[in-house]
């Protein structure tokens, strides 16, 4: 339905537009937060998201995908309120706390509508445009933010939860899509597609590719990025225009399937395992302005080609009508993972920055080899 494909593009891109992204950690340390206490925030965050999926699975197939979308855009903009007036532990942790509950019920249901709107030759590409639509708010955001005020955080927490409000109006524009028989789904189909996920070693270890890699990206390219500038002596501007070009990596998604297509399934997950792991050991060797630069644009670079192409494969290989259920599930594995990475990254962080990217590179090297173990295991099976 290209009705669902224009709002859930114009969603994406005004949820993108996350006005405070170029100091989100500085902004957090500026009302109070630790290094320490925002990784605790985020794995508190993910267990939450953890407990939810399963829950919103089934809420999403027997509802419709519309209708959870709706109710999730609405707390999500209702996050974005919270954080806006947020000061100290508490105040982000609540904001966080509405965040868990807004992306699991987001989680799954995002991606499977645009999937079942999209014809089946052209679903990476949609996938992929969807994706880099969210940088590309996330780039006309962060040029605002070089026109702004310096250190006027307040201002951009106000901007970025008008935005989020405008995205949660634009869901109601979207048309119903759900697959046939969702509805019916009960405690039982839930419980046996479980025991069906932890049973295929297969989609095991692809899901704990996706985690590792995923992981990585975000806790380096969101939270550790700001302080590794500041390490190698860039000024609050540098930092801004380094964000900027990182956000506008993030446009690479729309190339996501002529990549894989080019480079053939095997070859792209190596490339796009091994380059982020050159990338954390350069962060961790090298501090210096343009090095650092190029470390996290090589990270961005590198989950804007993975993420539409990671998403087709999860959706290809559900054989379920309880689809959404079967993506939460999946999101339930990958969180859990999360959770420790997140700690251990806070810890070893704290304590060394250089620690914390080398921890990141064998993350990337775990990932290259579940990855390789799945495609073996897949091209067995044929």
């Amino acid at each position: 339905m290209k009705r669902n494909i224009a709002f859930m593009y114009a969603i994406a891109l005004t949820q993108g537009m996350v006005f405070y992204g170029p100091v989100a950690t500085l902004y957090r340390q500026a009302q109070g937060v630790s290094v320490f206490e925002i990784t605790l925030i985020e794995s508190i965050s993910m267990l939450l998201c953890i407990l939810l999926e399963i829950p919103w699975g089934m809420i999403a197939d027997r509802i419709g995908y519309k209708k959870t979308m709706v109710v999730s855009n609405l707390v999500y903009f209702l996050s974005k309120l919270v954080f806006w007036q947020a000061t100290g532990f508490a105040g982000f942790l609540a904001e966080r706390v509405l965040l868990s509950v807004a992306i699991a019920g987001l989680s799954g249901v995002d991606v499977n509508l645009l999937y079942l709107s999209s014809p089946e030759q052209n679903r990476q590409r949609v996938l992929g445009i969807y994706n880099s639509l969210g940088m590309a708010g996330l780039l006309a955001a962060s040029v605002a933010y070089t026109l702004l005020p310096p250190q006027h955080y307040r201002l951009l927490g106000g901007l970025t939860a008008v935005s989020y409000g405008i995205a949660a109006l634009l869901t109601l524009g979207l048309a119903e899509t759900a697959a046939p028989g969702s509805r019916e789904i009960t405690l039982y189909h839930t419980v046996r597609l479980l025991g069906q996920t932890l049973h295929n070693k297969s989609l095991l270890c692809f899901l704990l590719a996706v985690a590792l890699l995923s992981e990585t990206h975000q806790t380096i390219t969101v939270f550790l990025n700001q302080l590794q500038y500041t390490r190698s002596g860039m000024t609050e501007a540098g930092i801004g225009y380094a964000y900027m070009a990182a956000t506008a990596l993030g446009l690479a998604s729309g190339y996501s399937a002529r990549f894989t297509q080019r480079a053939g399934r095997k070859r792209a997950g190596i490339y796009l395992f091994l380059l982020p792991l050159c990338a954390c050991l350069a962060l961790a060797c090298c501090p210096f302005p343009l090095l650092s630069v190029a470390g996290i644009l090589t990270l961005r670079l590198c989950d804007s080609l993975f993420q539409p192409f990671q998403t087709k494969i999860q959706n290809e290989l559900l054989r379920t009508p309880y689809r959404a259920t079967a993506l939460s599930l999946n999101a339930m594995l990958t969180d859990g993972i999360a959770i420790g990475t997140n700690l251990a990254y806070g810890a070893l962080a704290q304590r060394s920055l250089p620690l914390a990217f080398g921890f990141g590179a064998l993350l990337c090297l775990t990932g290259l080899g579940l990855f390789l173990a799945w495609y073996r295991r897949m091209q067995a099976a044929l």
